[in-house]
């Protein structure tokens, strides 16, 4: 297989099916089937519309859209971050938006102009698609450390067991998918690779950037977040 085949509208429809049986199971144990809903329908309106946008700023090629893409992307990440903090959640907004710069555009720029070495840099089929593999994992791994970072506090536990567990809380989804490449799960950008006819072996490559740069995001991303709730008070005095 040489590329990849459009996929008739018919037939995508039918891989709602399984999205339709999980939330009627929700609603049937009355959980948040709404909310499952409501993102299910949010997750087709992007999707659809963005096809459409990024056609084009592909088209574009030009460097200032590509950087207010990745200003809309981080804007919109880190206040997804803080969804399952309820309170406090405008206030830690800056915490997580400079959490989420400093995990992603670090490794971003790593991968972009070090690993892959673009010219130009902004080559937008390039830097759009992976900036979102990165600052997605980063966004998650925010949000695990601040829910479970919220949660230890509320046991009264002090500013580093919080903040240790939180961490470790956060990294779980990445590490097991560490564990789980090559053996159970091969990813996004692999999958695509092999289905376009892309030799295993440079696929292989460009997803081993992938999962370093997934885990490094995430957890700079996290750590940075947590150290930015550090209280006052735990902060050593300066000398006088």
């Amino acid at each position: 297989m040489s590329s990849l085949e459009t996929i008739p509208l018919v037939n995508l429809a039918l891989a709602i099916i399984p999205v339709l049986i999980v939330i009627g199971i929700m609603y049937r144990w009355a959980l948040s089937s709404g909310t499952a809903l409501y993102a299910v329908s949010r997750m087709l309106v992007q999707l659809l519309l963005v096809g459409y946008v990024l056609a084009h700023i592909f088209e574009a090629d030009n460097s200032a859209v590509v950087m207010g893409v990745l200003s809309v992307m981080l804007l919109a990440a880190s206040w997804i971050s803080l969804r399952p903090v309820k309170a406090r959640r405008t206030a830690t907004y800056v915490a997580a938006l400079v959490s989420i710069s400093v995990g992603g555009i670090l490794i971003l720029v790593l991968v972009t102009q070090v690993v892959l070495r673009l010219e130009p840099w902004y080559q937008p089929h390039f830097v759009i698609p992976l900036a979102g593999m990165i600052f997605a994992n980063s966004m998650n791994s925010v949000s695990l450390a601040a829910e479970r970072f919220a949660a230890e506090l509320e046991r009264t536990t002090t500013y580093v067991e919080a903040r240790d567990r939180a961490l470790n809380a956060a990294l779980i989804p990445v590490i097991n998918s560490l564990f789980a490449v090559g053996l159970v799960s091969f990813p996004g950008m692999m999958t695509g690779q092999i289905l376009s006819g892309v030799s295993p072996l440079v696929a292989v490559r460009y997803q081993i950037m992938v999962m370093c740069m997934i885990f490094g995001s995430a957890g700079i991303a996290a750590a940075c977040y947590l150290f930015l709730q550090k209280p006052a008070e735990a902060a050593p005095s300066s000398a006088t």
